[in-house]
Formats: structure tokens, C-alpha cells, sequence
């Protein structure tokens, strides 16, 4: 499997408070964005596969929605998150 738990523990840790923290919004940002760059690859070799398709537009707009929040709460963290994971808006 692409994603086990030794992996999300050391994105949480990275973009996180701690590697328990899965509930900030820098952390599932990063989550998403590392699953984002996973199916956009699978899609890459694999272009028919349109149920990987709604999944990679589902996540992509539950990432979108949580930049917006953070952006809106603190847009520091925004900034930072944006510049550290190089998303373009």
C-alpha cells in the first residue's frame, strides 16, 4: 500500500504539532496533498480509471475547502502551508 501508517505518522509530524496531531489543518492539507500526487499519477498511467478520477476532484475540493478556512483564520499559516507544499491557487 502507497500510504501505511509509518508514512501519515511522519507527515503529521512534519506539518503537524506532533505525529498524533491529525486534526490541524496544516496536517490534512498535507495528507491530501501527498494523496493528490499519488492518484495523479495513477491516473497518469491509467486514464480510463474515472472512479480514481472522482476521487482525485473529491479530494482536491476538500483541500481546496480547507485552504479557504485557513486562510480565512490565520492567513500566515495559509502562506506557509502554500509556500511549503508549493500548491498554486
Amino acid at each position: 500500500m502507497y500510504l501505511d501508517s509509518a508514512k501519515k505518522e511522519e507527515i503529521f509530524a512534519k506539518y503537524g504539532k506532533s505525529n498524533t496531531d491529525t486534526g490541524s489543518s496544516e496536517a490534512q492539507i498535507a495528507l491530501f496533498s501527498y494523496r493528490i500526487s499519488h492518484l495523479t499519477q495513477h491516473l497518469k498511467l491509467n486514464h480510463k480509471d474515472y472512479s480514481t478520477e472522482r476521487a482525485l476532484k473529491m479530494l482536491v475540493g476538500k483541500r481546496r475547502s480547507l485552504l479557504d478556512y485557513l486562510k480565512a483564520k490565520d492567513i500566515e499559516r495559509y502562506r506557509a502551508i502554500i509556500k511549503e507544499l508549493n500548491i498554486r491557487k
